[in-house]
């Protein structure tokens, strides 16, 4: 059975399809799946045994010149990839009609997709010959699975969803049980845990005689890196890092404490203990998905308010104030005690 897949961004919604693959490759032997992802992710799908084929689409450089692009040599050969095959099913698991939904008309084989009630734009499932219902208000993985598994005709797998990475093999490392990753770095200002904290967890993590790694991505948050990283010897500031490199760093970690970013994904998907710190947002929908995460949500009246900038008037010494419910010593204590779990799995 030959199945192509469209889910093309964003990081973490792309590692969130992994256990459906899992879950399929297990139910039908043999099934193989081609992927069409955003450039910027084409190497997440290569790391699942059940992936064949990865379709790289330049969406987010395409539409700032979509005319040119539409007409460009580029374009025309992500089509003609596109359209080489003839698939048994296309499964929409996005459902945004410009961001991927239209591709679903472009490539060969009956198309499916969430129903009106479930999936992310209403409209998208229009354009579905095969309409799926999956109840809202569940994690975006187990959507996900559930969506594959109706689709593909069997059961919804009832255990803990299995990403399938085997990070030793995949990236030749071996686990530094003293090295610690600190992702810092989120597309939200409101998002941010404060930069006295990271200082604060920076030294306990001294005291306990942890290494550090800090990655960033761009200016600001290499401006902020350098900051916590300054006369701290057992802190390393890494290189900017493509996708693969810093899969390559946070496989070698024992351990990661992260703000709600799409890297905190990328760990999860490598089953390596992870503290995420949500304040504006939530983990219970979209939250680092696992048996080795463990959440730390804010415990404030307007938490999550889901707002990329606080409105919170009053201003303190920590802001967003929610973040005040998570210290640092809170915050480097369920990061031990995850270490601890894990250790004795």
């Amino acid at each position: 059975m030959r199945v192509l897949i469209l889910k093309i961004s964003s990081l973490g919604d792309v590692i969130h399809t992994l256990p459906a693959l899992s879950d399929a490759q297990q139910a039908i032997p043999g099934i193989q799946f081609d992927w069409v992802v955003e450039e910027a992710f084409k190497e997440i799908p290569t790391w699942h045994p059940a992936v064949n084929k990865v379709i790289t689409i330049a969406h987010r450089r395409w539409r700032k010149a979509p005319l040119t692009s539409i007409f460009s040599k580029e374009f025309k050969s992500f089509i003609q990839d596109l359209r080489a095959e003839n698939y048994d099913l296309i499964i929409d698991a996005q459902g945004q009609v410009l961001k991927n939904t239209w591709l679903s008309y472009l490539a060969k084989g009956k198309r499916y997709g969430m129903d009106w009630q479930s999936v992310r734009e209403p409209i998208a499932s229009l354009f579905y010959q095969h309409k799926i219902h999956v109840p809202k208000g569940q994690h975006a993985v187990e959507r996900t699975r559930q969506l594959f598994a109706q689709v593909l005709g069997y059961p919804p797998p009832r255990s803990t969803g299995r990403y399938n990475i085997n990070r030793e093999q995949r990236f030749h490392t071996k686990i530094d049980p003293k090295r610690l990753m600190l992702l810092h770095g989120t597309s939200w200002i409101s998002k941010e845990w404060p930069l006295v904290y990271w200082q604060q967890l920076i030294q306990l993590a001294k005291i306990d005689d942890y290494t550090l790694r800090l990655t960033w991505g761009n200016p600001t948050e290499k401006a902020r890196a350098e900051k916590l990283a300054q006369n701290q010897p057992h802190v390393t500031l890494l290189n900017k890092l493509d996708l693969k490199d810093i899969g390559t760093e946070l496989a070698a970690c024992a351990g990661v404490i992260a703000v709600d970013t799409g890297l905190c994904h990328l760990s999860a998907a490598l089953n390596i203990p992870t503290v995420s710190i949500y304040g504006p947002t939530s983990s219970t929908l979209t939250g680092a998905y696992g048996d080795s995460q463990h959440y730390l949500n804010a415990d404030f009246k307007c938490a999550p308010c889901l707002l990329k900038q606080c409105k919170w008037d009053q201003q303190g010494d920590i802001h967003p104030p929610c973040f005040a419910t998570l210290p640092p010593e809170k915050v480097w204590q369920a990061m031990k005690d995850t270490l601890k779990q894990n250790s004795q799995k």
